[in-house]
């Protein structure tokens, strides 16, 4: 009798086991059956029959999220060999707009495949311009809405024809971001002549041991010339090769692009006090407004982070300036909650500047009764009080 219950016992175990095993099953189909799935894109493509090419030609086009939402229109970023580079733009594109670094922008990607390439950027190349002034920029001005601030990116074969563009057709782009690669003839560095600021950011690495020479005769050039209106910049990420330089250099370039676009930020009082102070703030904005539209006048945003900066650093003296300097910012949503109220409360209490301690905990009291902060405002409220 032992033995067969035993038996009965193991079995029964086993079943059990496979039920289990069993209801795991259906449960993860189950749940995989709950799963919908869906493609990510990020742009369309186009075929362009090229009159000037004679053939059928490629770009591909990223509208801005809020580009059917609004009748706003956009500058374009034309990326050249786009079949490698579009994403790239794209991706830097969607970071940036995140904190409002630069504008939203519509991303055109023009793909042109080896040894096609060499030759439009090289012997072809008033034949490739004829193209993208024509055809490209011809049809994405008339699709889509576009402002006339255009910018032009290359790597390689399309940097060395972007130098000489962007000297040549100083109407048709008003910045050109080039990387591993570029020179354009003496003689068209030196008759470059523009009424407009037109941009220019160069790249490389050392390590591109095949176009680094060429890079720095470019360099060389333009520093010998320096042409008026041309606002220029060569950097080197030495740690770089030729291979990983795009991303990079095509983020680094948008960026001194729009170096005036943003709000300012100071990593330390001494570096505001650096560049001028309240009258380079002044010319920040005005420059800002000149270019971009929009007010003339210091942002809160900047105001904002420099309270927050000598707040930060311990500097009463300039938290005081500017306590004072941009009190209207104090007004506004972002300080209308006991927290700050108290915050700032504290910190004058800290310096002993009973007076300001007074006015902001009192202000916190009155205006946000039984806070959280509540405590702790009526005890500083108490404390400089009793130091007047």
């Amino acid at each position: 009798m032992t033995i067969i219950f035993l038996h009965l016992s193991l079995t029964f175990k086993q079943m059990m086991k496979h039920a289990i095993l069993i209801l795991t099953l259906i449960c993860t189909f189950h749940s995989y059956s709950q799963i919908e799935e869906s493609k990510i894109t990020i742009g369309t493509n186009y075929t362009i029959k090229s009159s000037v090419l004679n053939q059928d030609r490629e770009i591909q086009v990223y509208l801005p999220e809020s580009y059917n939402t609004t009748k706003e229109k956009y500058p374009v970023l034309y990326v050249l060999d786009g079949q490698w580079f579009f994403a790239n733009g794209v991706a830097i594109q969607k970071s940036l707009r995140t904190p409002g670094a630069i504008p939203e922008m519509i991303i055109v990607g023009i793909k042109t495949k080896n040894p096609l390439r060499r030759t439009l950027f090289n012997k072809e190349r008033a034949k490739f311009t004829s193209f993208l002034k024509k055809e490209v920029i011809g049809f994405i001005d008339t699709k889509f809405r576009t402002t006339n601030e255009r910018v032009i990116y290359g790597w390689e074969a399309a940097a060395y024809y972007i130098s000489k563009l962007i000297l040549e057709e100083k109407d048709l782009f008003q910045g050109a971001i080039i990387t591993d690669g570029g020179l354009a003839p003496e003689k068209t560095v030196k008759d470059f002549k523009s009424d407009k600021d037109v941009y220019l950011y160069i790249a490389n690495s050392k390590r591109d041991i095949y176009y680094i020479a060429s890079t720095e005769k470019f360099n060389e050039r333009l520093k010998k010339y320096n042409p008026k209106n041309l606002i220029w910049k060569y950097e080197l990420f030495n740690e770089e090769v030729h291979e990983t330089m795009p991303h990079l250099a095509m983020y680094k370039g948008i960026m001194y692009y729009y170096h005036n676009y943003d709000s300012l930020v100071f990593e330390s009082i001494e570096a505001y006090k650096k560049v001028g102070g309240i009258p380079y703030l002044k010319s920040f904005f005005k420059e800002r407004a000149k270019r971009f539209g929009g007010d003339e006048k210091i942002d809160d945003s900047t105001k904002n982070s420099l309270i927050w900066l000598a707040w930060k650093r311990d500097n009463f003296k300039y938290f005081s300036f500017f306590m004072e300097e941009f009190k209207g910012v104090l007004e506004t949503k972002r300080y209308d909650s006991a927290y700050w109220k108290n915050r700032l409360g504290q910190f004058y209490l800290k310096h002993k500047d009973y007076k300001n301690a007074v006015i902001f905990f009192e202000k916190g009291i009155k205006k946000y009764p039984n806070s959280q902060f509540d405590k702790a405002m009526r005890e500083g409220v108490k404390k400089s009080k009793n130091n007047l």
